[in-house]
């Protein structure tokens, strides 16, 4: 390149997860925030869904000493927002909008998009009016702001993350054309939607009309306001390289730059401290199983877990299982495996008979009824990992020498059963696995690897690409990273990888734990936001450039 970078003087940054905890959205934005606000020293500034209205948001720390000038001024113009702090480290500005207001005016507002955008709001139904009266609103308060304190000689971005953001994203650009705006996707909403319908993602996607799956899954508005983002935003990214394919063959619109996700590990414990939390992590998951099932399990069993969302597909759920049920056959596994799968359900409420027996401090020997859930579910006959665990027989049986416990609920430490955050239970495990189908990147292999748990991932993942390449080959156990190939029909095959590698793992001497679990530590620093960070610099830099070229444009026009 040889030029200097371009730099902002003012980031604006909206997300549905700004302040608002529902995916993996939230650890990109939450931990990249360190980094952007030592940089940008306030002059980044997060924009969520006021989604509390009256009560606390557990993420958010108002603070009325913030904009107090132009927070009035907002007001009168009908803006409801708070301004305050995120609580993550860097404690960056955020802006909560309330939106209920648009709700009375979306049939205008989608009008004039489809006017100026051709974006075909007509199909809309579940969360799309709910986001894009959300995304209006970040672009109004964006505006707002901008003509109270800015003016042309600020160079402003206007970052959007996801379908829904791209509304607000579209609004400024039409109202304030000199604001530079950069979009990311994180999934395109078509390819997911073609994942999780059973469908051969990846050996067909040359022959796939993003517009014409978008009619026949029924995604037509959720796939519109995606594609005219991509094309009209001035920078155009994606977290993966696989993920930049996808958006060129169903967006019709190449990715500008990618943007892989890196992450802080000043959650992750030091030295003895480590040492301390990952005993008391086994202890304790230990002695729930033993609880659950009458067992006698004792720390030298090989813990093993997969989590995430509960897409029972696209995040390998059931490949996990199947795997697992072909270890129980193995003649060369040489430890008993305690299996975990951490993905929140439909969850009703903590297993009373479980708690009981948890805090009685005596030993069982005879397991509870359904000794595989530790919650009971609202939808116990028609759950996935259930009804695939009484498929194949698998019961939890005295004798068997795998053991699957399903934890479906969300641990945050007040589940009323496992009473553990999911970091303090990660620590815990010897092995984590996730063979994902579809997975742009990938948190949870990069957040086990941190905790220095080696971990199976797939190269469908973007995460597991990366492995790879830093090896430049295919990463294995010993180097802290198992990266199986995986396509859109060899579910058998990674199935028995995964038995095979976790067979081999429950070989290994102490040498050999130490070095891969060393390896997968020296692999998550690469990881760090410090690395990657560079590459959202090179983003601001195309959009400010394209923003800058369009005004110059403009003027001589004019002229």
């Amino acid at each position: 390149m040889g030029k200097e970078l371009l730099f902002p003087d003012y980031i604006f940054e909206s997300s549905w997860e700004v302040c608002n905890k529902v995916g993996g959205i939230y650890t990109v934005l939450s931990t990249r925030a360190k980094t952007l606000q030592e940089k940008f020293s306030d002059h980044i500034i997060f924009i969520g869904p006021d989604c509390w209205k009256e009560k606390n948001c557990p993420y958010f720390i108002e603070d009325d000493s913030l904009f107090a000038d132009w927070r009035e001024e907002a007001s009168n113009q009908g803006l409801h927002i708070k301004i305050g702090r995120w609580d993550v480290p860097g404690a960056p500005i955020a802006i909560l909008v309330d939106f209920s207001a648009y709700f009375s005016i979306k049939n205008e507002i989608y009008a004039h998009l489809w006017e100026l955008y051709q974006v075909d709001s007509l199909h809309a139904y579940g969360d799309y009016d709910e986001a894009s009266m959300f995304s209006y609103a970040a672009g109004l308060v964006v505006e707002s702001f901008y003509l109270f304190y800015l003016n042309s000689d600020t160079k402003v971005v206007y970052h959007a993350n996801e379908w829904m953001t791209g509304l607000g994203l579209l609004y400024l650009r039409h109202r304030l054309p000199q604001i530079a705006t950069v979009f990311t996707t994180h999934a395109t909403s078509i390819g997911r939607s073609i994942a999780g319908n059973n469908k051969p993602l990846y050996d067909y996607l040359f022959a796939y009309n993003g517009d014409q799956m978008a009619g026949e899954l029924n995604m037509q508005s959720k796939h519109s306001i995606e594609k005219q983002t991509a094309k009209n935003a001035d920078c155009f990214t994606t977290v993966s390289d696989i993920t930049a394919k996808e958006c060129l063959e169903l967006l019709d619109k190449p990715v500008d730059i990618v943007l892989p996700n890196g992450f802080e590990n000043n959650f992750v414990p030091k030295g003895a401290e480590f040492t301390k939390k990952r005993k008391a992590a086994r202890k304790h998951l230990i002695h729930i199983a033993n609880c659950l099932m009458g067992t006698d399990l004792d720390d030298d069993v090989l813990i093993v877990s997969t989590s995430g969302r509960y897409e029972f597909r696209n995040k390998g759920v059931d490949v996990y299982i199947e795997a697992m049920n072909r270890l129980l056959r193995d003649k060369n596994l040489q430890k008993e495996v305690l299996a975990f799968i951490e993905v929140p359900g439909w969850v009703g409420e903590p297993r009373k008979d479980l708690v009981e027996r948890i805090n009685s401090g005596k030993k069982f020997d005879q397991p509870l009824e359904v000794p595989m859930i530790t919650h009971w579910l609202h939808n116990m006959s028609h759950d996935n990992v259930l009804g695939m665990l009484k498929y194949l027989n698998m019961l939890n049986r005295k004798d068997d020498k795998v053991k699957l416990i399903f934890l479906p609920c969300y641990l945050t430490g007040d589940d009323g059963v496992i009473n553990m955050t999911y970091y303090d239970v990660v620590l815990g495990n010897d092995l984590c696995i996730y063979p994902s189908y579809y997975e742009p990147w990938g948190y949870t292999p990069l957040e086990a690897i941190a905790f220095k748990v080696p971990c199976i991932t797939t190269d469908l993942a973007g995460f597991g690409q990366w492995a790879n390449t830093e090896k430049g080959g295919e990463s294995q156990l010993e180097d802290g990273v198992k990266v199986i190939h995986r396509t859109d029909y060899n579910y058998s095959e990674v199935a028995d990888n995964i038995k095979d590698t976790v067979s081999e793992y429950s070989g290994y001497d102490k040498q050999q734990i130490a070095k891969a679990r060393g390896n997968a530590d020296k692999l998550s620093k690469k990881a760090l936001w410090s690395h990657f960070i560079t590459y959202y610099y090179k983003a601001y830099d195309i959009a400010l450039r394209k923003a800058m070229q369009r005004m110059n444009e403009r003027e001589e026009n004019h002229n």
